[in-house]
């Protein structure tokens, strides 16, 4: 199988799915000539023009609102937003019209939507340009949330969004856009709510989310050498969770660790370890642990930026404490 970039998986999912439906047009800052800052669109507008590659102005709430008036109109728009922290700029847009229109009309109107975006910090892009804001839009109900791990995931995942009746909010990480994944050269797609196990193991589940799948995995290769073999699983989507994937993991493995880079308080790590505890409570033999993002804006200086989120080293100390027996709690 051929190896692609998680920036040329994206391109693939979103021009093969623009030469299958003609409905499906790509909006936002930058997306045409330029390909985004980050150079992930790149040659888009070449092929399908500017009719169905559409730069717009800095008025991020004024094209996510075109974009929902056109989904519901019968259009499936690609919203790119440049930084996953320009979403608060489009929050009434996102979540009181997109999320509830399908509700509101009875079943009668539907916004097929895909909003695109980023996460992740340690690019040294500061306070306003670092965010992982996942949990944010995850509970709003009406909002699908995607957060690929890898080229593969990136690719059937955005595709299935596209092709979903529903708004989908697919978080990137802004780091991975040059990491390279066996990508199947032929149509698939990934459904939403199914976990990947990166990885069996016995001892303990390792629950993580995108740029911290790979974090999990680097510190499930130290554990295996140590002798404890730990699970890892990707849940994929966090809306819809594969809470039943999780749940038989960790009723095997009797400990888990869930790591998120957003932040601790409040977020996905909260939501997941709650769900563990509260359904497979008699099968734990230690409290779910939970690994997030600091509860600090994220720093400027390398020196403390790399501080904020959770490293394999982290993980593995912690795994090695609950596999001992050691009581230990969140920070």
């Amino acid at each position: 199988m051929r190896e692609i970039t998680l920036s040329q998986a994206v391109n693939e999912a979103i021009a093969e799915e623009m030469r299958r439906d003609e409905t499906v047009f790509l909006i936002g800052e930058d997306v045409a000539e330029a390909g985004t800052p980050f150079k992930v669109l790149s040659g888009l507008v070449d092929e399908f023009g500017t009719d169905r590659v559409i730069d717009t102005p800095i008025a991020e709430p004024g094209f996510v609102g075109l974009a929902v008036g056109a989904a519901m109109t019968g259009a499936r728009p690609i919203v790119d937003l440049m930084f996953g922290d320009f979403i608060y700029l489009v929050m009434d847009q996102l979540c009181n019209q997109a999320a509830k229109q399908h509700y509101m009309s009875g079943g009668k109107l539907k916004v097929p939507m895909v909003l695109r975006t980023n996460l992740g910090a340690t690019r040294r892009s500061a306070a306003q340009h670092s965010q992982s804001l996942q949990a944010l839009v995850a509970h709003i109900p009406g909002l699908k949330v995607a957060l690929p791990s890898s080229a593969y995931e990136a690719k059937g995942l955005m595709k299935t969004a596209i092709r979903d009746n529903n708004p989908v909010v697919i978080f990137e990480d802004k780091l991975m856009y040059q990491d390279k994944a066996p990508v199947p050269e032929g149509e698939f797609l990934i459904p939403f709510g199914e976990a990947n196990v990166k990885r069996e193991g016995g001892d303990i589940t390792l629950i993580a989310t995108s740029s911290m799948v790979q974090v999990a995995e680097k510190a499930a290769e130290t554990l295996a050498a140590e002798g404890i073999e730990a699970e890892v699983i990707d849940p994929r989507t966090i809306v819809p969770l594969d809470e039943a994937t999780l749940l038989d993991s960790v009723k095997k493995t009797s400990r888990a660790i869930v790591i998120d880079e957003g932040h601790q308080s409040y977020g996905v790590t909260a939501e997941i370890a709650s769900r563990l505890t509260e359904k497979a409570f008699y099968h734990l033999d230690a409290p779910v642990l939970r690994m997030g993002a600091m509860d600090v804006p994220v720093p400027f200086s390398p020196a403390l930026e790399d501080l904020t989120v959770p490293t394999p080293e982290a993980v593995v100390e912690n795994a090695r404490k609950l596999c001992a027996g050691e009581m230990i709690h969140a920070a």
